[in-house]
Formats: structure tokens, sequence, C-alpha cells
């Protein structure tokens, strides 16, 4: 199923090699054989920040001068990932909302519809395909920008986000700075 609730390899291994070279890093798995567990390696470059450094990374995920202050709703039921990805965007200054599921999702937007939804695809019980194309029939849906943040990659799903109504597809883990960029390109689109 989308929502992977019965856990399996899905996605998790894809997502943890992503990150890991994000960060300039490598992992390795390696098994025995079935029953003989599994190893995973993890290897990281040491950062030596001075404190020039600090400074100029703490100003890249700041809004731009003159940029506009967007609402944005986070779908995602990784309650972490929910979580981290609106602290985030609330530390550079846009107004955040969070659903776990699609009926929250939907009940938030007819509360207060937001400028941009990032919209997880594999959600519980109504997936983020369908979520999307709900967001569309409503008249608020139809102005609001609908970005799927997912582990789903294929050429496939991102021509189910395309039919869906999504404004794009992007895979997680998300760089920050592209996110930003993104969610302001918005604004100046409309």
């Amino acid at each position: 199923t989308l929502d992977r609730a019965e856990g399996g390899l899905g996605i998790g291994l894809t997502l943890a090699r992503r990150i890991v070279r994000l960060h300039g890093g490598s992992i390795g798995a390696k098994s025995e054989g079935v029953g003989k567990g599994a190893e995973f390696t993890v290897r990281l470059p040491r950062i030596d920040l001075t404190p020039a450094d600090a400074n100029a990374a703490k100003e890249k995920y700041t809004l731009p001068a003159g940029a506009a202050r967007r609402s944005v709703l986070v779908v995602d039921d990784n309650v972490d990932s929910a979580r981290s990805m609106a602290m985030m965007l609330r530390l550079v200054g846009h107004e955040v909302g969070v659903a776990h599921d699609g009926p929250a999702a939907l009940d938030r937007v007819d509360a207060a519809p937001p400028d941009v939804v990032l919209l997880d695809i594999g959600l519980p019980g109504i997936s983020g395909y369908e979520v999307a194309k709900l967001l569309r029939s409503r008249p608020q849906g139809r102005a609001m920008q609908i970005y799927a943040m997912t582990g789903y990659a294929a050429e496939e799903d991102r021509k189910r986000s395309r039919e869906a109504g999504f404004d794009g597809h992007l895979v997680k883990p998300v760089a920050p700075a592209e996110l930003l960029r993104l969610i302001q390109a918005s604004r100046d689109a409309h």
C-alpha cells in the first residue's frame, strides 16, 4: 500500500542513503543471511565550522530581503518529519500548519487555505493523490500551490502526481534551500 503501514523495506533505505549523501557521507549494509541480523555503517565527514561559517549557514536559511511570508501546510503521517519541516519553515519566517492524514489536511484547508501545501503521497486511509484531487475540486484549492513531498521517485509516480493536480513532485529528503526557493518561486508566480 502507499502508506506502507505493514512495514517492509519500502523506501527507508533509499531515504537513509539520500540523507547521508546530502551530508557528504556514505552508507553500507551487510548481512550473513536470513536470521543473522544486519550491519549498517554510516560514514560522515567531520566538519569544523568557524564562527563565520556558522553565520553564513544561518543566513542561508532565512527569508531574503523583500521575500513574502507564506502560509504553508505540511501534510505527512510521519510526525517527526512533519514537525521538523514545520520547524524549519517557521524559523525562516513562514506561517506553518501541520496535518498527519488526508481528512485533517482537508479540514485545515477549509478552515484557512494556505498558499502552499507540501503533501506526502503515502498517507494512511486516503492517499496524497486523492487529497490533491479533492483540494483541486474546491474553489480555494485552485489557487494554492500543491507539491508532493515523497519517497516515491519513479516516473510513474511523477505522472500520477501531475494527473492528481500537483504543481511539482519533490523526492525526500528535499534540501532546505531548494524548498525555500520553491516556496518563494510559487509566490512570485502568483
